[in-house]
């Protein structure tokens, strides 16, 4: 493994995150957030008086699984994390609720800075691109809301008509929440390329600069919602309306599906932040980076799926062993969250320095946006 053809782009990564460590940081926060969302929703929060902190320290009498009982659950995992790298490494609820109403506000200069870009690259299908854009991001407002206030609105409403409104909902606000995620991910990328070019900058300039690269990233992630839309949340939403037979059967092979449509264009979002460029030739420089460094391009998804899958088997061991003691959950999760988020944000560093070592021939061709 230590010689391996991407092991630089690997070290790089490395000292690309120590000297900017909001990389994986950012990666923490989001993780750190969708945790607490779902501890506290779907699991009962012990009072400070029933939190025993004498479980967390008796590891010996946790139950311990061995690895055949839990390796199972862990590749789709993988899959999707790996193919995160190349698209959006991590979900953005439920601060999406606070990013929808940071775009709203205007918050520097971003939704401004976003519609002068959009209309420069599309012209008039920029009124009914950002339309669907804004009722998303009403939609990521409500969302929060409805998981609120459902269990008061159902004794007003039926529950087969919130069950609707709120799948309506959620359907609508995984656009803003998938397009915001790209965002962060085009402005971690645009941090790595400062570091590899050696460039300072300040935040706000570097804030607009990435919201300007995300319009050209604009129409692959389009692409990208579409076919979600299209493969898992539209067949989901469907059941709520009428007779879908055995709907969930299907969700891990569509999961699968979407992840190999992802690794299957793995350099297209990356190359459009880099060269501002047509998504067409996005796509003919993704097939020239194929059959030159296919074997680079393998091995790093390899050492990606090795080390997701390494921590994600760690994850779902310790989780086994602990069962029901809240504490140590409460502690392992906030472990792990920070463990994902370092290797999430190392292996995305890694794969800017891996990409602008493949694409050596072009950067003297690199475009720069211009206003």
């Amino acid at each position: 493994m230590l010689a391996n053809p991407v092991r630089l782009a690997l070290r790089d990564g490395f000292r690309c995150i120590a000297r900017y460590e909001r990389i994986w940081l950012t990666f923490a926060l989001l993780g750190f957030a969708y945790f607490v969302f779902q501890f506290v929703t779907f699991s009962s929060v012990p009072r400070p008086s029933e939190i025993d902190f004498a479980e967390i320290i008796s590891i010996a009498n946790w139950n311990w699984s061995p690895l055949s009982d839990v390796w199972r659950e862990v590749p789709l995992p993988t899959v999707e994390s790996v193919a995160g790298i190349f698209d959006n490494a991590t979900t953005t609820y439920p601060l999406s609720a606070l990013a929808a109403i940071l775009f709203l506000v205007n918050w520097r200069e971003l939704h401004r800075t976003f519609w002068r870009a959009l209309f420069k690259l599309y012209r008039w299908w920029s009124i009914p691109i950002y339309f669907v854009f804004l009722v998303s991001t009403l939609a990521a407002l409500l969302k929060p809301l409805v998981y609120w206030r459902l269990s008061n609105w159902n004794n007003e409403v039926s529950t087969a008509h919130l069950l609707k409104i709120s799948a309506s909902i959620d359907a609508l606000s995984f656009i803003f929440e998938y397009l915001a995620g790209v965002y962060i991910q085009v402005y971690l990328i645009t941090v790595c390329l400062a570091w590899i070019k050696g460039l300072s900058f300040r935040e706000g300039p570097l804030f607009a600069f990435a919201m300007r690269r995300f319009s050209y990233v604009l129409e692959w992630a389009g692409i990208v919602v579409v076919v979600s839309m299209l493969v898992l949340r539209l067949p989901m939403l469907l059941a709520y309306f009428i007779n879908v037979p055995n709907v969930l059967d299907y969700l891990p092979l569509q999961r699968v599906f979407m992840s190999g449509f992802i690794l299957a264009f793995c350099s297209v979002q990356i190359s459009l932040v880099l060269h501002n460029e047509t998504l067409r030739e996005a796509f003919r420089a993704h097939r020239q980076l194929l059959r030159r460094d296919f074997r680079r391009l393998a091995w790093f998804c390899l050492i990606c799926g090795l080390n997701f899958f390494s921590i994600l088997v760690v994850d779902a061991m310790v989780r086994s062993a602990i069962a029901d003691r809240a504490a140590a959950m409460m502690v392992w999760k906030s472990i792990f969250v920070f463990l994902r988020a370092l290797v999430t944000g190392w292996l995305l560093a890694s794969w800017v320095v891996l990409f602008r070592q493949c694409e050596s021939g072009r950067i003297a061709q690199e475009n720069w946006i211009r206003y």
